[in-house]
This record gives C-alpha cells, sequence and structure tokens, in this order.
C-alpha cells in the first residue's frame, strides 16, 4: 500500500505536507470525482471483504469504487497516513418509506480534527446528497456547498445530518423520475453519535447487506460519481445526470433508460468502472 498510488488513483498532485483544512478538503474533492460510489460487486457474484488490503486494492489497483464502507474506510488510511487526527463514526441512515431512522447502524462516517474544530467527512453516501466538502461539527448552522445546503442539529449527544432540497428541472425529453419525493425542504439523511468505531464494528453488517434480500443494495445495481458539475448516476438500465444550480435553486436533471451494452459502455466512459465479471443490472 502507497500513499503516492493513491493520490495517482485520485488525479491528486499538490502538497500535502499540512494536515490542514485546505488539504483536506482538495484531496476530500479529488477522492470523490475519482472514485464511485458503487454496489456492483453484489450484482456480479463478488463477495466484498471489509478489510483494508482487499479496499485498497480493488478501488486503488483495479480502478473500482466502492459503498460507504470500503470508500469512507479508504479515506480513513489515506487521511491517517497523512498525519490527520480522524476516527471512525457510526451512523444510522433514515429510511423515508419508515419515516425513521435505521434500528441498526448501517453507515460509516469519518471525525477529523484540525485545530481544535471537529469537521465530518464522508465519501458514501452517494447520489444527489453528498457533500463535497469537510463540514463543521457545529449544531444549527447552515453550511452551504455547490450540491446544497447542509446542517447538522445535536440533541442530548445524537448528530442529525440533513439537507435542504432544491427544484429539479427535468426537460421534456427526459423519462420521468420514479418515485414520489418526501413532502418538505428538508432530507433528512442520518443520525450519530461522537464514540469512536473500529472497522471491526462493521463486519456484520458488511456481511448482512450483502445477504439479506430487502435492502435497497440488493434490489438494485447502483453506480454514482460526483463531478465537477454535479453527479452521474446508474441505478439498474436508468442513467442520470445531475447538473446543480442549472437555474437559481433548481438542478437540471436527465434521465435515459440503456441497453445491457450501453450499461457496460457508460460504465467505462462516464465512471472509469471495467467490471472482470459478468454484471446482472
Amino acid at each position: 500500500m502507497n500513499i503516492q498510488e493513491y493520490f495517482a488513483r485520485i488525479s491528486y498532485n499538490e502538497s500535502h505536507k499540512d494536515a490542514d483544512l485546505q488539504t483536506l478538503t482538495v484531496i476530500f474533492q479529488h477522492h470523490l470525482w475519482a472514485i464511485p460510489f458503487e454496489n456492483l460487486s453484489m450484482h456480479c457474484g463478488e463477495t466484498i471483504e471489509l478489510d483494508l488490503q482487499a479496499t485498497y486494492n480493488k478501488i486503488v489497483r483495479k480502478k473500482r469504487g466502492g459503498w460507504c464502507l470500503e470508500t469512507n474506510l479508504l479515506l480513513f488510511w489515506a487521511l491517517e497516513e497523512l498525519g490527520f487526527d480522524v476516527c471512525i463514526l457510526g451512523g444510522n441512515c433514515y429510511e423515508p418509506a419508515e419515516r425513521a431512522y435505521a434500528d441498526e447502524m448501517n453507515h460509516i462516517l469519518l471525525k477529523v480534527v484540525i485545530k481544535g474544530n471537529s469537521y465530518i467527512v464522508d465519501a458514501g453516501f452517494g447520489g444527489a446528497y453528498q457533500s463535497w466538502q469537510p463540514l463543521i461539527l457545529i449544531s444549527g448552522k447552515d453550511q452551504p456547498q455547490t450540491p446544497g445546503i447542509f446542517r447538522f442539529m445535536e440533541d442530548n449527544g445524537t448528530w442529525y445530518f440533513e439537507n435542504v432540497k432544491r427544484k429539479r428541472y427535468i426537460p421534456e425529453e427526459s423519462e420521468p423520475a420514479t418515485g414520489t419525493p418526501e413532502p418538505g425542504n428538508i432530507r433528512k439523511m442520518y443520525k450519530f453519535t461522537l464514540q469512536p468505531r473500529h472497522i471491526n464494528d462493521f463486519q456484520e453488517l458488511n456481511t448482512s447487506l450483502q445477504l439479506s434480500p430487502d435492502n435497497i443494495l440488493q434490489k438494485k445495481s447502483i453506480c454514482s460519481l460526483q463531478t465537477p458539475e454535479g453527479i452521474y448516476a446508474l441505478v439498474g438500465w436508468t442513467f442520470t445526470e445531475v447538473k446543480y444550480n442549472y437555474m437559481e435553486d433548481t438542478d437540471l436533471v436527465q434521465i435515459k433508460t440503456l441497453t445491457d451494452e450501453e450499461v457496460e459502455k457508460t460504465l467505462k466512459d462516464k465512471f472509469g468502472v471495467v467490471l472482470e465479471n459478468k454484471l446482472t443490472p
């Protein structure tokens, strides 16, 4: 394992001698723009090992992506190597269908302390609600970024992470998005505490997500990648391209259904992903 090899994977070639906020921000953004959030292994007959060496080989050497457990584990390793004061935290994602947070911890995120300030860094949320910069851990403070406005709310030691939604413009030639958005303009994302975790705390989750037929990751093949303008997402055969703030407070959303042949080409061209095994979208 080699930090320079990781830097090449994320196309980062700037100075990293200081473990400061600017360095953290730029590395985080390069990580997001290079490494897709994806669960394609589950739909290729591959087993996902929650192990640093396996994760490094998959994402850095094979140029794949990973889900939150993998991409945040790799980022944790890189930041630790660079001398950042970083620890792993566990979160419970909000489930809109249930209108409640998951009972069990099902998300991983990172806390980085710089000059006495705590920042949340999470490269593994994927989708159109992925933050692009470290977020200072302060309750009730709006933190605007290109993808939207983020905020934390704290209640009795539990932190709640949420995002302010923007309107979406879908041109007529695009196919309509499926699903009914939750009412209101606040998207609840997950809750967490500041109790430090070890990656082994997530081994059971890593196994259950691959075996349980009920979770969304089993039901849908997903690959998403942040871009300097927005996001690409491939869910099953549906390719979506989002351009943030196309108009004031409105994102442009273009949706297309692909053929099997186009899925493989799109993975390579848009996400830089070439699979070793046959994908069943």
